[in-house]
């Protein structure tokens, strides 16, 4: 239980938690703070306190993982397992009360059904989450939602297909766990259902995908978020019709705000620091003597915050094949990618403790 309290306290994020208390000793240093832990491409107030976001975000917060308990236990789990679980569902966390993850209820598709709509749910933008509560749905109809659900739906198909075209498993079967385990690794959740490792080389690609993309900004999800690759592909095509036409003022538009320099160039920033942290943890590992799967997908998985990776660190599997020195390095890892590396910059940077 204080497991799980700890993830679903991290999942909305401590530093959100205590921006009421660094507004009363420093706005400015605060804002700074909320705007990097926020992740999303502009920082979105809907009152004019950011405290009061803050403390409204933590009530939708709690009243989702209220929900989520009552459902699962109503589908079958003891209140303790049903609470666990959906501290972690909704933190995006992944910790079970279980070895076998998700897997315990595996022939239970109506706990793995919930599962999969709380955990892409936890997924979206907690401000589209906010107005909606007050009436305003239009945070779902934004452009980094609609990606993340056509995204989610078609990974989640194709994995189907692929694993219907095996032939093992039933329709209704292999739908379940292959929108389940897509939900669960695009949230960085990292429940499992089944070990997913053992299908097919195909199947296994599918899933790697979700991995380098992460959920909604704003949301309790790792990764490098939606709304990050839709201005990256956006910035591409603009530059693409700057060639064709040199003479032409390009504009990248997101929900029709436009979108300026400074915000490209953190964006591009976030983006290569990524990949580059994610290479050096790979060649880490590699230098350790792991095979190419176990130490790329780790890294991944650390990084990302999603749990499970492939080959030595599967679903099926866990991390202590490694050294207690390695685990340190990967918790180094795992506590950059979840400050959003920005975060971590600045809380080492000497400019923003002056201002205490």
């Amino acid at each position: 239980m204080l497991r799980s309290l700890y993830h679903w306290l991290g999942g909305m994020g401590i530093i959100v938690l205590g921006v009421g208390l660094l507004t009363l000793i420093n706005p400015t240093g605060s804002l700074t703070l909320f705007k990097a832990e926020s992740t999303g491409v502009t920082l979105e107030k809907l009152t004019p306190k950011i405290k009061d976001t803050a403390l409204r975000l933590w009530g939708i917060y709690a009243l989702l993982t209220l929900a989520d308990t009552i459902l699962l236990w109503v589908g079958g789990m003891s209140p303790f397992d049903a609470i666990n679980h959906a501290f972690s569902t909704i933190s995006t966390g992944g910790f079970s009360t279980k070895n076998a993850s998700l897997g315990y209820w595996a022939d239970n598709y109506y706990i793995l059904w919930v599962t999969t709509l709380f955990m892409f749910v936890s997924g979206i933008n907690f401000i589209a989450h906010l107005k909606a509560l007050y009436g305003d749905f239009k945070g779902y109809r934004s452009e980094e939602v609609v990606w993340y659900a056509v995204i989610f739906l078609l990974l989640s198909v194709a994995l189907s297909l692929t694993h219907i075209l095996r032939g093992h498993d039933s329709w209704l079967h292999s739908l379940t766990h292959s929108f389940f385990t897509i939900s669960s690794i695009i949230t960085t959740t990292g429940f499992a259902s089944t070990d997913y490792g053992q299908w097919s080389s195909l199947a296994i690609a599918i899933i790697f995908v979700p991995m380098f993309i992460g959920a909604n900004a704003g949301s309790t999800a790792g990764g490098i978020k939606v709304v990050r690759y839709v201005v990256l592909f956006k910035n591409l095509g603009a530059q693409l019709k700057q060639i064709l036409h040199p003479n032409a003022i390009v504009g990248i538009y997101i929900d029709g705000k436009r979108i300026g320099s400074k915000v490209l160039g953190s964006v591009s920033g976030f983006f290569f620091i990524y990949m580059l942290t994610t290479l050096l943890c790979s060649f880490y590992l590699l230098a350790k003597g792991f095979d190419f799967l176990t130490a790329f997908s780790a890294a991944i998985a650390v990084i990302g915050n999603i749990g499970p990776g492939f080959a030595h660190v599967g679903p099926a599997d866990n991390f202590t094949i490694f050294s207690d020195f390695d685990k340190i390095v990967l918790s180094l890892f795992m506590i950059i990618g979840r400050l959003e590396f920005y975060t971590f910059i600045i809380l080492f940077s000497k400019e923003f403790w002056k201002k205490f």
